[in-house]
């Protein structure tokens, strides 16, 4: 997701504006290189180190716990450690960001190194995870949950993440760490209902339907959810959404299982009780031990659920 967020993010941002590529793939630099020319200044950079020290604002877009950690806090490479190499060189704050969807705990181990560095006057960190999927990074309509400790900051990124999303869709949730928890409640719910939806449309296929025309039935009813109404889970009914693209291209299954995971870690943590997650958690365990489901957008569930049979 990150590389149509920053295409969408080099499109926005004018030319007086040089935007600095980082990735661990260098087709995807020479790629971005390419697919951006005539759009403003783009520069190639190692790593957070030297990103820190060159930019006033780096934003990040990690898939998990380890890289976060590698990136932001690591001695010899990091993005702190860059700050602090070059923190008498500043005079001016500097925005850090990071927009994956990270476990609260890292978030706030971040957040602590940050207050604890000798760079902590000069740097405002904020978590700010999205929702939107492959679809919404491409088409600039993503959702935007940040946490910040420094709320003046807000603004600021409000700025960088219009050119990415939606601006009505971009809040401010609270402290450090409060964009991730709305991220995670939000993509617990999301990945019940994309196996409740898949249930739901299952039976009427089963039972012979016109699944179109009981799906739009229940996006004007009380069923009606983001499943049904914007990835509907049956090929053919909707048009460039994953199931009608033989479920390529979408919100991995195993990356919804994880998700998910991370929201029951979180209901456990707060002492809430949950009913619905774990069923959920083996249903989707069982889907990707299947190499026909494995690797796919998560609504394959509703495939995994129709050429099963009925235990």
């Amino acid at each position: 997701m990150g590389y149509p967020m920053a295409l969408n993010l080099r499109k926005g941002l004018d030319d007086t504006h040089t935007l600095l590529i980082c990735d661990v793939s260098s087709e995807a630099l020479s790629r971005f290189q390419e697919d951006s020319k005539g759009q403003g200044p783009v520069e190639i950079v190692k790593g957070g180190y030297d990103a820190i020290q060159k930019a006033d604002t780096v934003i990040t877009m990690l898939p998990d716990a380890n890289a976060v950690k590698k990136v932001y806090l690591d001695k010899e490479t990091g993005i702190l450690a860059g700050a602090e190499k070059g923190s008498g060189k500043a005079d001016y704050s500097k925005l850090i960001m990071e927009c994956g969807t990270i476990e609260t705990a890292t978030i706030l181990q971040v957040a602590k190194a940050v207050d604890d560095s000798s760079a902590s006057k000069m740097l405002s960190f904020v978590d700010a995870p999205v929702s939107g999927g492959p679809m919404g990074a491409q088409d600039g309509t993503l959702a935007f949950m940040a946490g910040a400790n420094n709320k003046d900051i807000f603004p600021t990124v409000k700025g960088y993440l219009s050119h990415m999303g939606k601006a009505d869709a971009i809040f401010l949730c609270g402290d450090i760490g409060a964009g991730t928890a709305f991220k995670v409640i939000n993509n617990y719910l999301s990945a019940i209902t994309s196996l409740a939806a898949s249930e739901a449309l299952n039976i009427g296929s089963k039972m012979g339907l016109d699944v179109a025309l009981l799906t739009d039935v229940i996006n004007v009813s009380g069923g009606q959810c983001w499943v049904t109404s914007k990835s509907n889970p049956v090929p053919g009914i909707q048009a460039n959404v994953p199931s009608s693209r033989g479920y390529e291209g979408g919100f991995r299954i195993e990356l919804c299982a994880k998700v998910l995971g991370m929201g029951s870690q979180l209901a456990e943590m707060v002492g809430a009780r949950t009913i619905l997650d774990k069923p959920t958690l083996e249903a989707f365990g069982e889907a990707m031990e299947d190499d026909r489901y494995k690797g796919k957008d998560a609504r394959v569930v509703y495939k995994w659920l129709n050429e099963s049979e009925r235990k």
